[in-house]
């Protein structure tokens, strides 16, 4: 009997050795580039450092105002067969309602859960992009890329496969759905990290690679490939939503 008790204390001893000297998950998971920015400036203020952008990258959110950003005037096809005037009376109006559904919160840009969604003054073409967002239960949103849907985000719970993936394509050697789950639990957190060139788009949620120079294909019109330039936009989804730390590098066309 006390060489079987023996022998149970040398293996618990053995255990809390091995807990002790193995490292955790945690520190081996590289942390996202626009925190390694972020800490080499940890003297400053919290609130200074959010919304800074990491070199190389230009700041799309400000963390103060909605500057930079615009009301979703219809759809990229509608528009571009609006005259000037119209399209001005458009984009006016859809102002109008921006400013009442989209707001800044202690340096995050949060959405009310009503209205539509939030898109850039700036049309761009290839780039890689940052963005922090947040959902809340049966949460539902996405970014949209060159005016076009989308890079999903949602609730895990109720769709298991997960937020990043090119939720609108269709066929099958553009797969749709992301390779992994890699959300954070819901309320927290989540990076994505978005590259784009030509028609393909790869992304990183969480630092996981979770779609993978995949062609994004063209909602609005199925029988052309995906615009070669367009807006940003943060997509509303009757549910409310909080984004920071949205960040842009241009990528110049070869």
């Amino acid at each position: 009997m006390q060489r079987l008790i023996m022998i149970v204390n040398v293996v618990i001893l053995a255990w809390l050795v091995l807990l002790l000297i193995m490292p955790s998950c945690q520190e081996d998971k590289p942390a996202p580039a626009y925190e390694t920015h972020q800490q080499e400036k940890s003297l400053e203020p919290a609130a200074a450092r959010l919304n800074a952008p990491p070199e190389g990258f230009t700041a799309l959110f400000n963390g103060k105002d909605l500057s930079g950003w615009k009301g979703l005037a219809a759809d990229p096809v509608k528009r571009a067969r609006m005259n000037p005037a119209e399209l001005a009376a458009e984009q006016e109006k859809a102002d109008a309602k921006m400013r009442e559904n989209w707001r800044v919160e202690e340096g995050v840009l949060v959405f009310d859960g009503q209205g539509d969604s939030l898109c850039t003054l700036k049309d761009y073409e290839d780039f890689e992009l940052l963005v922090d967002w947040k959902i809340q239960a049966e949460g539902d949103s996405g970014i949209y890329l060159r005016g076009s849907p989308q890079v999903q985000i949602w609730d895990p719970a109720q769709w298991p496969q997960g937020s990043g993936g090119l939720y609108n394509n269709q066929k099958p050697e553009n797969p749709s759905d992301p390779l992994v789950c890699a959300d954070n639990p819901i309320g927290q957190w989540n990076t994505f990290r978005i590259k784009m060139i030509g028609e393909r788009v790869t992304v990183h949620l969480n630092e996981v690679l979770v779609v993978d120079n995949v062609v994004m294909e063209n909602y609005w019109e199925r029988d052309k490939p995906i615009y070669p330039t367009g807006q940003i936009e943060l997509q509303s989804h009757n549910s409310p939503l909080y984004f920071r730390n949205i960040f842009i590098r241009e990528i110049p066309r070869g």
